[in-house]
């Protein structure tokens, strides 16, 4: 936690001389310059622990922690003709350490993965008709860490109706991944494959919102998403009912398919009523469900709770079985839980302050939230993460 009330305290010395530096407009004049719209930094703490790992073959600690700083900057600027130009820069870095990954060379402090650093910078580039009710945007984003690459790409558009009460969003994704091959120690050979294999995954996503009146706003969100390549994780064992061990083999092609639909709904003025469901399919036959509550209240002209709770069921992929329930006669196999049939629940809260004159006299430093939230999940494994988000505007 420590790193985190560092990398607050850095932003907060950036945040003071942005303050000191830009003049307030209350004109309503609309700036052909650059400037910074916003500044959200969120820092996060993840532990989790289980005793179902995949990397030996079902069983074995889950144990991982995890901590994340991400800072997203979000400049804009008017052209002459009045177009608004937006530019969404993120940074993220995360540094983790698991227990299961060690066990990749079956000893202590023996696998380069057990604990490593995750890099995700993005960019996003938004061209938005505020007449018209149109906006365009392009993104670039990566992530690398010690096994794993991923270089994505998106284009998206969308358009508002005629009275500006409903809108229509077209999203395409791209991501081209590269894994690195580490095999369990003992399935490597002289002839084992080195390396990397891609994996590469193609999104469509389409939603469409609707003000229905002053109290309900409304959304539905469908996706198709294809992957192929190397869809299994190299260094995940499964063990057989004849006491061998192998390497996880799934197929190397899935089409997902999600729909979802998002409400909110005021009542009065210190009460919002989320809610959210989504149905999940995909052709490797598993399924699930989520339903999402989420009610924030106004305690004060500056202080706000938001209690959540999310249930999640699944049907598993009928390529799963536990710890040496496979047999030979099978194409495809994995013992990894996440593949599994199980329900999970995650409850927790969110505290969100903006004072009217800035937090700690900063006129633009107007939000400081605070979330935590406990998981848990039938296969035993459970999990706490606490963030805190720092907003500048």
């Amino acid at each position: 936690m420590k790193r985190i009330i560092i990398t607050g305290f850095a932003l907060l010395g950036i945040l003071r001389l942005s303050a000191q530096s830009t003049p307030t407009d209350s004109t309503g004049y609309k700036s052909t310059k650059l400037k910074i719209d916003e500044i959200n930094l969120v820092s996060s703490y993840y532990k989790q622990d289980g005793n179902n790992s995949a990397v030996t073959g079902g069983i074995g600690t889950e144990e991982l922690t995890d901590i994340s700083n991400t800072i997203d900057v979000k400049l804009l600027k008017y052209g002459k003709t009045g177009i608004k130009h937006g530019f969404d820069l993120e940074i993220g870095i995360d540094h983790y350490t698991s227990a299961s990954s060690d066990m990749i060379d079956l000893q202590a402090n023996s696998s380069a993965s057990s604990a490593d650093n995750r890099f995700f910078p993005s960019i996003t580039y938004t061209r938005e008709n505020e007449e018209k009710g149109n906006t365009l945007g392009l993104g670039l984003s990566s992530s690398t860490e010690f096994d794993y690459q991923s270089f994505g790409g998106n284009v998206s558009y969308s358009k508002k109706t005629k009275d500006k009460s409903g809108e229509f969003t077209g999203k395409f994704q791209a991501y081209l991944d590269q894994v690195k091959m580490i095999l369990p120690v003992e399935l490597r050979t002289p002839t084992s494959p080195t390396g990397t294999e891609s994996r590469n995954t193609f999104a469509v996503s389409l939603g469409y919102s609707q003000i229905i009146n002053q109290n309900l706003q409304i959304m539905f969100l469908a996706d198709v998403i294809t992957q192929s390549g190397y869809l299994s994780l190299p260094f995940h064992r499964v063990y057989f009912n004849d006491g061998t061990v192998h390497q996880e083999n799934l197929p190397d092609t899935r089409l997902k398919i999600p729909l979802a639909v998002r409400a909110s709904y005021f009542l009065g003025d210190n009460v919002i009523l989320r809610a959210y469901y989504r149905y999940y399919s995909d052709d490797w036959k598993l399924t699930a469900h989520t339903a999402d509550i989420e009610v924030p209240v106004k305690l004060s002209q500056s202080l706000s709770i938001s209690p959540f709770y999310r249930y999640y069921t699944q049907q598993g992929t009928k390529y799963f079985r536990p710890y040496g329930a496979h047999n030979g006669t099978q194409e495809f196999y994995t013992s990894n839980f996440d593949l599994s049939t199980f329900n999970s629940n995650f409850l927790g809260a969110g505290l969100k302050f903006t004072p009217p004159k800035g937090v700690f006299g900063i006129k633009h430093f107007n939000t400081v939230e605070f979330r935590y939230g406990h998981y848990t999940k039938t296969t035993q494994m459970t999990s706490d993460v606490f963030s805190i988000n720092l907003k500048y505007k």
